[in-house]
Formats: structure tokens, sequence, C-alpha cells
């Protein structure tokens, strides 16, 4: 199975994609979608989009995984951030992708065993799980690469529940 992870924002978008065949996982490709800084939101979705897009089409994925946002303080970080994470369900539906949304915490638990990891624990898991000598950068496609990885976990858990019923 082919996972894209995708980890949302309105500055950086990250992406990865990982095939996962068994209890094995290999990394495909990651690269990250910054749009100008100085354009309006609205054509910094699009920009993104279209990168998203050209993504799916470049690697075929079977499942696309996307992270939540996280809404502590910054409210209105959390609504832009929503707003690149609704341009990303787009771009899957528009290619009849299934999509899982994860929180932070989850993609955490599932990558690392710790819901409170930093994000330099995070990033040293893919780095491990994927058998990478170094860690992907930049580090939003880093982060994409473990909602992917969260996502296969989450699967292969439910797989394993399931048989017993």
């Amino acid at each position: 199975m082919r996972i894209l992870g995708i980890d949302p924002g309105t500055m950086v978008v990250g992406y990865g994609v990982i095939e996962a065949a068994d209890d094995e996982l290999s990394l495909i490709g990651f690269s990250s979608l910054t749009p100008p800084a100085s354009a309006p939101i609205p054509q910094r979705l699009a920009y993104i989009y279209k990168g998203l897009v050209e993504a799916i089409e470049l690697y075929q994925p079977d499942e696309v995984a996307v992270e939540s946002p996280f809404a502590d303080k910054n409210i209105k970080s959390a609504l832009a951030i929503g707003k690149a994470q609704a341009v990303a369900l787009l771009a899957a539906a528009n290619h009849s992708l299934s999509v899982t949304e994860y929180s932070p915490a989850c993609i955490k638990s599932r990558v690392s065993g710790s819901g409170n990891a930093s994000k330099e624990q995070i990033q040293e898991m893919v780095r491990l799980l994927l058998n990478l000598a170094e860690i992907p950068q930049p580090n939003d496609a880093a982060d994409a690469l473990a909602v992917a990885i969260c996502h296969h976990s989450h699967r292969a858990f439910a797989n394993i529940t399931s048989q017993g019923d």
C-alpha cells in the first residue's frame, strides 16, 4: 500500500510518500510546498492545491493521511492551517482517494510510543523506521512522513484486531 502523508500549513506544506508491504516500510519520496509568503491566502491555497495534485499524480498513492490542526492558544493560526488541510482533503477527494485525519498526539503516539514526544524525537523515529541515513529535510516533509507512518500503524493495528472477529 502506498500512503501519502501531508503536514498542512499556509506557509509550508510537507508531504511524504511511503510504501508499506507487510511490516516493511520504504520511502518513496518527499518534498515541501512553499507558496510565496507575500501572496494572499487564496493564491497560497491555490499553489498548495496544485502542488498536492502534482504529487498525487506523480506518486499514485492508495490512501492519504493528513494531520489535523492543533488549536492551542493561537486560534487564527489553527484556522489558517485548517484552510490548508481543506485544500489537501479536496485534492485527495478529486482523485477518489480515501483520507484519514490524525491529531498531532495520535501521530506522536503511533510513531514514537509517546503522545508527548518532541518534534526531534518524532523526526529521529521517522529516520529509524524508514532506515534512512539522515532525517528528511525540510522538517515539514519529515513531519508528513510521520503522518504516513502513523496511518500505516493505525491500519496494521485495525487489521490485527479485526482478525479476532
